[in-house]
């Protein structure tokens, strides 16, 4: 077998889901042990990101950012990787240290790249840190998954609309209102795919334990791929509708 094939062997296997529209949509309650990986991911998942805020406005107020964080962050995911998935408590201080460094700097790269201040960066990790929180509060109140999203929606619609009332009566200056709604905006699509994201995540528990740690590095590297997957979906849906849609107008 050549390297191509390998290759190509590889991404269809990582483009590969077998979880429809329809398990989505289920109101059936969490099965209990599928609820409980959810429930350590979601946490996880929230003191990093709570981490990552912590340093990003420790670098916003005090300019903590610089080329210590960077080794830091650095030097603690290696440790991380090569530290044995038995040793739990390890990993997860080695994340957090990694998550923080992480938020320290990151604005340093952003400024520089893309011209982002870092009151935007820290405004995306703190939104994200609520919004990630909300996920948890629900997942540890019910095992109704429709509930779960449910909050994530509403969250969703609130940021839309008070950044839509910010703007319709010029509460802010146009600059502030602008990168207020960008923020809103990117926040909003990001919770849509942690939504989708926690499919991943019950589909995956079917075959075993989650390492929850593993999860939350894997969030950003899983993105296109459920993205991808997600729009398959979407189109497949829409073509069904079309099909039937001339049907009717056949049998009419």
């Amino acid at each position: 077998m050549t390297f191509l094939s390998v290759a190509m062997n590889s991404v269809k296997a990582y483009f590969k889901r077998s979880w429809r529209r329809r398990d989505m949509m289920t109101l059936a309650k969490i099965p209990v042990h599928y609820h409980q990986n959810l429930r350590m991911v979601y946490r996880t998942h929230f003191w990093a990101v709570l981490c990552a805020t912590v340093g990003s406005y420790l670098h916003l107020f005090w300019e903590v950012g610089g080329l210590f964080t960077v080794l830091c962050s650095v030097a603690s995911l290696l440790c991380l990787c090569f530290t044995s998935p038995h040793r739990v408590r390890v990993r997860v201080s080695l994340l957090m240290i990694t998550a923080s460094s992480f938020g320290a700097f990151v604005g340093l790269f952003t400024k520089y790249l893309f011209g982002i201040d870092q009151v935007i960066i820290a405004s995306l990790l703190g939104g994200t840190t609520i919004g990630i929180g909300i996920f948890w509060f629900g997942a540890r109140i019910t095992r109704k998954r429709s509930l779960i999203y449910m909050m994530c929606l509403l969250y969703s619609c609130g940021l839309m609309f008070s950044s839509l009332v910010v703007n319709a009566f010029d509460l802010l200056d146009s600059y502030t209102a602008h990168w207020m709604l960008m923020v809103t905006t990117v926040l909003a699509l990001f919770m849509g795919y942690f939504v989708v994201y926690s499919q991943e995540i019950l589909h995956d528990a079917r075959y075993g334990y989650i390492d929850f740690v593993n999860r939350t590095l894997t969030i950003f590297f899983r993105l296109p791929v459920i993205v991808v997957h997600a729009a398959r979906l979407y189109l497949g849906v829409r073509v069904e509708q079309r099909r039937r849609h001339k049907i009717a107008w056949g049998a009419a």
